[in-house]
């Protein structure tokens, strides 16, 4: 069985070469936001997928993640749990019907800026391509292939020319007003039934919770949109001179797009919080007597009411069925936990002993109650 005729290598047919070039969208698109804060963004290097980066529209803000967010004394609530604040309590952690509690600060001896880390994933990514270009461009110089030499130089600041149009700050609103106001606890609830409670001050909820992450962007958007026209266009380009390359440059193109793509595919499967600089916040995690695990729904929100001795958030979050059942069940929750001596021991920084509690029972109660009640 052979794969190649006399002339070895060169039989090869790479016409298509061009393709290896637009392909690996998804891995580009999932870091794009985060890479377009750090400085090597603005790189001549070559990009798997750049038409990912040309889009007709830039996100004003940044993804949030699915949850409620509610003021376990404020009121406030929040149907999304904010980017920022899902990646550093790592919310994709937490096991269904779980209760952890935080504690988040920030400090002083830090820039403020929430960024991305200097040298994190994403910024080796922008070097291996900036490398690669270089590679390239040297060897379609000794080659003398002039085609190969503008594909390189199209592609390559074709990057530097999407990411000025890309490039952003992040904007987290500071708070002005100095009035008195509710202690500013949070309560964070997922999907799968699990509650992380935070202890924080106004400054942080604030920044973290309440207000959208929007996105400040370097040029406006008018001038983004002749930017991706013009990206769009030294694209097209660049694939073409790319396909009239000759066979060793095109080779060396498929090579080092392979090795990008795969690159960029690892880097994507990473934690997303590997790519953030969050030194300005401390999260520290608070002790446990008890588990953090619960074996049901009933057990977890019975520990969230305990732990904050208050239900007010549960109504506001609409977290329990709405039911007079269920309504009887929380409001004797609350009481049974004021009673107690307070779970959240805040000198120690640890969570204490839950009170004694039957709260199946009592929900079993409640419900035939309500059932009988309702029958009549």
């Amino acid at each position: 069985m052979k794969f190649l005729g006399a002339a070895g290598y060169r039989d090869l047919q790479l016409d298509i070469v061009g393709f290896l070039a637009i392909l690996g969208e998804s891995s580009v698109l999932v870091q794009s936001q985060v890479a377009a804060l750090s400085c090597f963004f603005l790189l001549p290097r070559l990009v798997p997928a750049p038409q990912a980066l040309i889009r007709t529209s830039r996100p004003e803000r940044l993804d949030s993640s699915t949850g409620v967010v509610v003021g376990a004394y404020s009121g406030g609530i929040r149907h999304h749990v904010n980017h920022l604040a899902h990646l550093l309590h790592e919310g994709n952690t937490l096991r269904a019907y779980s209760v952890r509690c935080e504690k988040v600060t920030y400090t002083t001896s830090t820039s403020s800026d929430v960024k991305a880390r200097l040298f994190g994933p994403i910024t080796w990514l922008s070097i291996l391509g900036f490398f690669m270009s270089i590679a390239l461009f040297g060897l379609a110089i000794r080659l003398n292939d002039g085609f190969a030499l503008v594909a390189i130089l199209a592609l390559s600041f074709l990057s530097t020319l999407v990411g000025i149009g890309n490039r952003w700050s992040l904007n987290l609103r500071k708070r002005t007003a100095d009035r008195a106001v509710p202690p500013s606890d949070v309560v964070l609830i997922y999907p799968n039934g699990s509650f992380l409670i935070i202890k924080c001050d106004e400054y942080t909820a604030r920044q973290l919770y309440w207000h959208p992450e929007e996105c400040d962007y370097m040029v406006g958007s008018t001038a983004y949109r002749v930017i991706s026209l013009c990206g769009t266009l030294i694209l097209m380009f660049g694939v073409i001179c790319l396909g009239n390359a000759t066979l060793d440059l095109q080779i060396g193109f498929a090579a080092s797009y392979i090795i990008l793509n795969a690159a960029y595919w690892v880097v994507a499967a990473l934690p997303p919080k590997w790519n953030w600089d969050l030194s300005y916040y401390h999260v520290e995690r608070i002790k446990y007597e008890e588990s953090e695990q619960a074996d049901s729904f009933t057990e977890a929100l019975w520990k969230a009411i305990a732990i904050t001795q208050t239900a007010h958030w549960v109504h506001v979050g609409r977290i329990a069925p709405v039911s007079k059942g269920w309504d009887n069940w929380i409001k004797e929750a609350e009481q049974v936990a004021k009673s107690g001596p307070g779970a959240w021991d805040e000198s120690a920084n640890v969570v204490r002993g839950l009170p004694k509690w039957d709260y199946n029972a009592a929900l079993t109660e409640h419900l035939d109650d309500a059932s009988a009640t309702n029958k009549v």
